[in-house]
């Protein structure tokens, strides 16, 4: 992606009424679409809770642009280009109507946050947006990555860098958080893309790593049947533990952050390890249907992560 933009002096500052909006719609997207994150963006402080509405929001407007399938990849690589540079041009004092684009450099500017990260962010949703290869057979499917090592760095662009910004915003003094949230970011990933093995094979994405497959004796082309979930099970399981032992990096980063953002990164973790768990519950039957936790579960993560806050 170009991200190249001619730097002007700032010449364009929003006002405060402007902002508010802006902010409102960024959590408005966030409450619609983030099924997650918007429960551990409750307990923050308000200018925390606001930047990362905004980052989420940000976030949202790639991956709905790569997964967009009624347009041709070539078509949906430009528009990513495009959605980036209208951000630098933003970020470097043009004018822009885009609430999205307002709250973020708003908060990018107020938290610091690297903006090569926010780059990085993009480039990771575009990593989906794939042309189909030869060897996808028949299936239409091509398992993208071969050994979990690829499996990581596709990790890192769509989700540790997620962590990055997501500490910038709720603050660290150590340079030891920094890889310790990219592990939480892993962790969160991986649980994703075990959840939705189903979901991303019937989009011709095979996320786990040909290697694992192989290991099982699983081709690719059985994650879109799935006659028999028990088949599947030694693999998911073992894609689990690897994101258990991610998790443990959110217990030492935890005191890591400033104290106000403590409760929301417990919330985030509780509820991703949560689901992890309730899909192991399930014994990994992610194939029936989709695992979710329930709306009165995450309240009652929430409500504990608000006693921590008051206590």
């Amino acid at each position: 992606m170009s991200t190249a933009v001619q730097q002007i002096p700032a010449q364009f500052a929003p006002t405060e009424s402007q902002l508010a909006v802006a902010y409102s719609v960024c959590r408005g997207i966030t409450r619609r679409a983030a099924k997650n994150f918007y429960y551990a963006f409750q307990v923050l402080p308000r200018s925390k809770r606001q930047a990362l509405c905004a980052v989420y929001a940000f976030m949202r407007k790639c991956d709905d642009i790569a997964d967009d399938a009624s347009l041709p990849l070539q078509e949906r690589r430009q528009k990513l280009e495009a959605w980036l540079d209208e951000f630098h041009r933003a970020r470097s004092g043009h004018p822009t109507d885009d609430p999205v684009l307002l709250a973020l450099t708003d908060a990018q500017r107020r938290f610091n946050i690297v903006v090569g990260l926010l780059d990085q962010l993009a480039y990771g949703t575009a990593t989906d947006v794939l042309e189909p290869t030869a060897d996808a057979g028949q299936s239409g499917l091509t398992v993208q990555y071969r050994t979990f090592e690829d499996l990581r760095k596709y990790c890192y662009g769509v989700a540790s860098v997620v962590g990055l910004v997501c500490i910038r915003i709720f603050g660290y003094q150590e340079q030891a958080a920094e890889p310790l949230a990219e592990r939480c970011g892993l962790a969160f990933q991986l649980t994703n893309i075990i959840r939705d093995v189903k979901e991303d094979a019937a989009m011709g994405r095979v996320y786990l790593p040909e290697e694992d497959l192989a290991k099982f004796g699983i081709s690719a082309a059985e994650l879109l049947s799935a006659s028999d979930p028990a088949r599947f099970r030694p693999l998911l399981a073992m894609e689990a533990d690897r994101a258990r032992e991610c998790y443990e990096a959110g217990k030492e980063l935890l005191p890591m952050i400033d104290e106000d953002s403590q409760p929301a990164l417990w919330v985030l973790v509780t509820i991703y390890r949560s689901l992890l768990e309730k899909i192991a519950a399930r014994e990994y039957d992610v194939f029936s249907g989709k695992v979710s936790l329930t709306v009165a579960e995450k309240l009652t993560i929430l409500a504990k992560g608000f006693l921590q806050r008051l206590t």
